[in-house]
């Protein structure tokens, strides 16, 4: 077995000697840009996962530079993302206090775990196993992702200190419980925030608005502190680059997780690849889908020792990487290094920031997470995939968030296989003949609504066109080859005309070439 190469170690070797001075300084600004965006997302994605402010910074250092050294796409950025966020608050919040050390420690497990699967998927070189999470099950559940962001952000908003519950339904029925308790300077500034917001995302939409908003915010309760001293602000750290962070290897955990950590895993696959290859279409780039596997896993993996919670590509960050130009990975590669400078010496601003302003802001991401053309989209072609997407959203207000994406799953596979199961088949008299063009694979879901279709037909001679059937299985072979046999005792024939050579060649391993009942025709 030959040893691999040094650069299927080491990938980035393929385009690091290409780099110029010109294209390193440009790699430089733009990452400086995604830094700028990334500060105020990460603390907010942070708080969102239930972790404090610091440790979504070190989400954004070791496992965006791994991920872009070993990935694959030029311009995808990872990091720390609300629906990522609010599947590991969601998975280990009923197992430990938010943002108490045991929090962190299985947070941190559940990210190795979903390393490791993410890995092993690219390993076996699984990556199009991503593509069984459909289109629509990631729309619904990041629509439902956001309204549970929105949900649990709303008492910070309303100055509010209610404890977490299960599913977002229990905590809105909470928050409606306690509105007598509003704190109203709170309320005051997290809707001011929100809406500063929206104003300078439609005047000024390159601007980096959330850091805009977050700064107006901490300047207006510094400068008023009569009238918002008391309010609530993000929780002071001190400045450092990631620590070293051991993980605890108990099996009875382990597998409490593991189901989680699939899940999270695969959604946070799914959101990479699409990103990537969205933008690799725009680039003129060739993607290597088991590679960038293979780099989100390795991310996640050395990332959890380093204190970084689960990371997945960002669609922010990413686009503006494209849109500024960025020449090479190396743009993300400097994002982490300047975020790791703030880490170390800007610390200390963030404790300014208040908590409803923050709140407003997530609310802010939250709508942006929501993608109303592809619903609008989705409506117009599809309403089976449509109903996937709802019941997809359904599931995330109503159950565990990891539950909802095998729900989701579940339900695109249900609709796939009743739709494969009734593959097009058009019939026509031609003469004494009975005609059926079938659109379609033959396979152990279809082979009943065929049968079922052949034994109507009244013809001397039924002909199957089977030009467009692409691959028979046991289950097919052995129903053609029953009708075949029917029809001969009633001194008919069954034909297929212009089958493919792998498919005359199944159906005739059955019984062999000289008995096979079935004839056939160029």
């Amino acid at each position: 077995m030959a040893l691999p190469s040094r650069r299927s170690l080491l990938p980035f070797l393929t385009w690091l000697p290409r780099q110029t001075r010109a294209s390193v300084g440009r790699d430089l600004v733009v990452g400086l840009s995604g830094a700028i965006l990334a500060l105020p997302q990460s603390i907010a994605y942070a708080l969102i996962a239930g972790l404090p402010p610091e440790y979504g910074l070190y989400a954004a250092i070791i496992p965006v530079l791994i991920a872009c050294l070993w990935g694959s796409s030029w311009h995808l950025i990872c990091g720390p993302t609300a629906a990522i966020s609010i599947v590991l608050y969601a998975s280990v919040s009923p197992l430990a206090v938010p943002a108490s050390q045991d929090y962190i420690t299985l947070i941190l497990l559940l990210t190795f775990l979903a390393g490791i699967f993410q890995w092993l998927l690219g390993l076996l070189r699984f990556g199009a196993l991503v593509n069984f999470v459909s289109h629509s099950v990631v729309l619904g559940f990041t629509l439902g992702a956001a309204v549970v962001i929105a949900i649990g952000q709303l008492p910070n908003l309303l100055g509010l200190d209610l404890p977490a519950k299960a599913t977002a339904l229990a905590s809105l029925m909470d928050l409606l419980q306690h509105l007598r308790a509003v704190d109203r300077p709170s309320l005051l500034l997290g809707v001011a925030t929100v809406v500063v917001g929206v104003v300078l995302r439609r005047l000024l939409p390159r601007w980096p608005t959330l850091l805009i908003t977050l700064v107006l915010g901490s300047a207006v309760v510094w400068l008023w502190p009569s009238m918002f001293g008391h309010v609530h602000r993000v929780s002071a750290f001190v400045g450092r680059l990631p620590p070293f962070s051991g993980l605890p290897l108990d099996l009875d955990l382990i597998l409490r997780l593991l189901p989680s950590a699939v899940a999270v895993g695969m959604l946070g696959l799914v959101t990479s690849l699409s990103i990537a290859r969205s933008i690799a279409a725009r680039s003129q780039q060739l993607l290597d889908a088991n590679q960038e596997v293979r780099a989100q896993g390795l991310s996640n993996i050395v990332g959890a020792f380093f204190s970084g919670s689960l990371s997945a590509g960002s669609f922010t960050r990413s686009g503006l990487s494209y849109e500024a130009g960025a020449c090479s990975p190396l743009a993300g590669v400097f994002s982490a290094i300047w975020v790791a400078l703030f880490a170390m010496f800007g610390a200390g601003l963030i404790a300014h920031i208040p908590i409803p302003a923050m709140a407003g802001s997530i609310l802010l991401i939250a709508w942006g997470l929501v993608d109303h053309r592809g619903i609008r989209s989705l409506l117009r072609v599809s309403r089976a995939e449509f109903v996937v997407m709802a019941l997809t959203c359904l599931a995330t207000l109503l159950l565990e968030l990891q539950t909802a994406i095998y729900a989701g799953v579940l339900a695109s596979l249900f609709f796939y296989l009743k739709r494969t199961s009734q593959p097009r088949v058009q019939h026509w008299r031609d003469g004494e003949d009975d005609v059926l063009r079938v659109g379609g694979s033959i396979f152990f879901g279809a082979s009943h609504y065929l049968q079922v279709r052949l034994q109507r037909l009244h013809g001397a001679r039924v002909v199957i066109e089977a030009q467009q059937i692409n691959f028979i299985d046991y289950s097919g072979v052995e129903m053609l080859h029953q009708e075949a046999r029917r029809l001969l005792r009633q001194d008919r024939s069954l034909t297929l005309r212009r089958a493919r050579p792998q498919v005359v060649e199944e159906l005739r391993k059955l019984e062999g070439a000289e008995k096979c009942p079935i004839r056939f025709e160029d």
